[in-house]
């Protein structure tokens, strides 16, 4: 039989667009490598009685159109916000807390810059009303250029946000999308700390020091989520993050939608200008009208088709295309809760994201040292202690951490191999919270462990990048992965793309997903062909 559609993986976004297709009467099938759907938001057992989202761990940019839509809610979705963002131990000795609402912080960073207090509304403001236009855009497919008219009308429909935003903001967006973190936080604030509590978003993800030109975007592409309704906060997902795909699963399939796990692609069948279908690894070939990837574009374009059937100025730019966000990430259990010097008592803290990287210079230094030598010997590292707030991931008295870590290079130098200095790099990321948490060490019962090449093996993630490709300027909006395809479409006739190498990017958002249907659905009416013609 030959399918409407056929999606290359079942992450999040797979099956977001999956559901929608269905829902519109397509006949759809999702192959997925792995034995699990979900992709890299899944919750595993890593020890007997220990379980944790293996890579993607915390919620916030989850669209609210596509939890509705999906009715995640009715299904058993839940998530239990942080008391506090985050919480970060200084090198003095002390600490500071961000988040909580306005005047707790306010009072907060008094304690560091009253000056900074002060400006913290006008801030929050600034970045509110630029984050609002990019959740106006999130579900909408970029201008494609190339489109003639199409181009020029999506492109004033869309810029027309930006067209109401006074002169001042106007600025502020110039800022945020060229300027580095450092230079835009240093143009509001004074206090090292509390610009290290902003900028920390600037390298997420993010292969960079916030000295790089561009970084201030990403900062801003993790406040424009939201938990509960409440605008730019981050929770947990009760059970994981698996259990939102797990969930999403279970609706698609009970819409119709076929999920064949342990199904590896290896090529997209072409023929003459026209998708056709896959074949797997096993020899299976499937038949299908439209191939949707959800993975990152280095993957299907560069080991998924033959180069001769792509254009060859487009297979030019799709190898330009860059990946690779520096991130090594583990996963603990833990027989007691760590005791921070700076804040030993269990607390609040312990439920927030906890974050080792209390300067932007410590930042600075952390990217430079991985570019020298791999990787940093004082990473940047995130833990979050999701057992606190979720009894079901942990045996009683005990705990799992995720440890989310930044600055260590897609590819080390001098020939070196991640197999061979994944253990060596995961004891410094256990050095690094011992000085701020004496006993960390002695704590830890088992550990996982997944370098830049690890994330690549175990969830295709070119380069181990989780945005699935850099988020710089020329890899945003229309150019995200390639100017001219946009909006989901590939170069070849039936080929589409729902993963977060397209707009808006990366994290667990629904949007490429929801996006990619709507310009399926869009093609297969009767004005999409007659625009096609």
């Amino acid at each position: 039989m030959t399918y409407d559609a056929l999606i290359i993986g079942a992450g999040h976004n797979g099956l977001v667009c999956a559901f929608y297709l269905a829902r519109a009467g397509m006949k759809v099938r999702i192959v997925e490598r792995r034995d699990i759907v979900g992709g890299a938001a899944v919750t595993e057992e890593f020890h007997p009685g220990f379980r944790n989202s293996v890579a993607s761990y915390t919620v916030s940019l989850l669209q609210p159109k596509v939890i509705k839509d999906m009715k995640l809610a009715d299904h058993g979705y839940r998530v239990i916000e942080r008391p506090i963002s985050n919480f970060l131990p200084q090198e003095n000795g002390d600490f500071l807390k961000l988040g909580g609402g306005l005047q707790r912080t306010q009072a907060e960073f008094a304690r560091f810059s009253k000056k900074d207090a002060a400006a913290l509304p006008a801030y929050y403001d600034a970045l509110e009303n630029v984050a609002e236009v990019l959740r106006g855009l999130a579900l909408k497919a970029p201008p494609n250029v190339g489109d003639g008219l199409r181009t020029l009308y999506d492109g004033a429909m869309q810029g027309r946000a930006l067209s109401k935003l006074t002169l001042e903001q106007q600025r502020d967006v110039l800022d945020l999308f060229t300027k580095s973190a450092r230079t835009f936080l240093d143009s509001w604030f004074e206090s090292e700390a509390v610009k290290a509590a902003f900028g920390f978003d600037a390298v997420v993800g993010n292969y960079a020091s916030p000295d790089t030109p561009g970084s201030a975007y990403v900062l801003l592409h993790h406040v424009f989520g939201e938990v509960n309704g409440k605008k730019g906060a981050w929770g947990h997902s009760i059970g994981g993050m698996g259990t939102i795909t797990q969930i999403m699963a279970k609706i698609c399939r009970d819409m119709g939608v076929e999920i064949s796990l342990e199904s590896p692609v290896d090529q997209v069948l072409v023929d003459g200008d026209k998708v056709v279908g896959v074949r797997l690894v096993s020899g299976e070939e499937i038949a299908a009208s439209r191939v949707i990837a959800n993975v990152g574009p280095k993957l299907l374009y560069e080991r998924m088709m033959a180069p001769s059937d792509l254009p060859a100025d487009f297979l030019k730019r799709a190898k330009a295309f860059k990946a690779g966000s520096g991130t090594f990430r583990m996963n603990v259990a833990l027989s007691e809760l760590p005791r921070f010097t700076s804040h030993p008592e269990p607390g609040e803290h312990h439920q927030s994201g906890i974050i080792i990287a209390p300067t932007l210079d410590y930042m600075d230094r952390a990217f430079m040292d991985a570019k020298m030598h791999g990787w940093s010997k004082e990473p940047i590292v995130e833990m979050l202690i999701p057992s606190t707030v979720d009894d079901s991931l942990a045996p009683p008295g005990c705990h799992v951490a995720s440890l989310f870590c930044q600055q260590f290079a897609p590819v080390l130098p001098d020939g070196r191999d991640w197999d061979d200095e994944e253990e060596a790099a995961a004891d410094c990321i256990i050095d690094t919270v011992e000085k701020h948490a004496p006993g960390f060490r002695a704590s830890i019962i088992a550990q996982t462990r997944l370098s830049p090449k690890g994330l690549e093996r175990k969830f295709g993630l070119s380069g181990g990048d989780i945005m699935h490709g850099n988020m710089s300027l020329d890899q945003l909006w229309a150019a995200r992965p390639v100017l001219g395809h946009g909006s989901y479409r590939g170069p070849v006739s039936g080929l589409y793309m729902c993963g977060a190498g397209t707009h808006p990017g990366g994290g667990v958002t629904g949007a490429p997903g929801h996006n990619a249907a709507r310009a399926i659905l869009s093609d297969g009416s009767i004005f999409g062909k007659l625009r096609g013609r």
